[in-house]
């Protein structure tokens, strides 16, 4: 049998969903990370390490959202298994709080800068984020680690 091309062998294997999610849910650490380094530095290049890092957070969810619905719905059949019901909402609650923290960040460029209650809602709102992608990646990997579901008779994979 002849050795499969790496293009090929990446096409076969290829999950839009695991790549955006891993993506979004990766950047929301190092966003949190530049934020905790520019607090107590007064370093704004670090913050605004952020608000780049959160506009293509913001971008990116939607993705893993839309692929993450697809393959719910294909691969599981839409099950409304509990843990399902869990990343809907979860994802939700990650895209309000990305949008509302870009949304603040863009209306109030040195709101790291300024004190007060928007000052301190900004830093809550990236913070919040974080135990969102966390669950939201514990809950992907008790998925990952289950077996998947048996496919319907006559399939396509099966007629293969």
């Amino acid at each position: 049998m002849a050795k499969q091309s790496l293009f090929g062998e990446m096409k076969k294997t290829f999950m839009l969903h695991a790549i955006a999610a891993h993506f979004s849910n990766g950047l929301i650490p190092v966003a949190v990370l530049y934020l905790l380094l520019a607090i107590p530095s007064g370093n704004m290049f670090f913050e605004h390490t952020v608000k780049h890092i959160i506009i293509i957070t913001l971008l990116a969810i939607p993705v893993s959202f839309a692929s993450g619905i697809y393959d719910w719905k294909t691969k599981y059949r839409g099950a409304k298994a509990p843990i399902f019901m869990k990343k809907i909402r979860l994802s939700i609650v990650l895209f309000v709080l990305c949008f509302a923290g870009v949304g603040l960040r863009l209306a109030i460029p040195d709101v790291m800068e300024i004190e007060g209650l928007l000052h301190w809602l900004y830093i809550a709102i990236l913070l919040s984020m974080l135990p969102v992608v966390t669950l939201l990646g514990h809950y992907g990997g008790k998925l990952a680690s289950q077996p998947r579901p048996v496919k319907p008779a006559g399939s396509v994979k099966e007629q293969a």
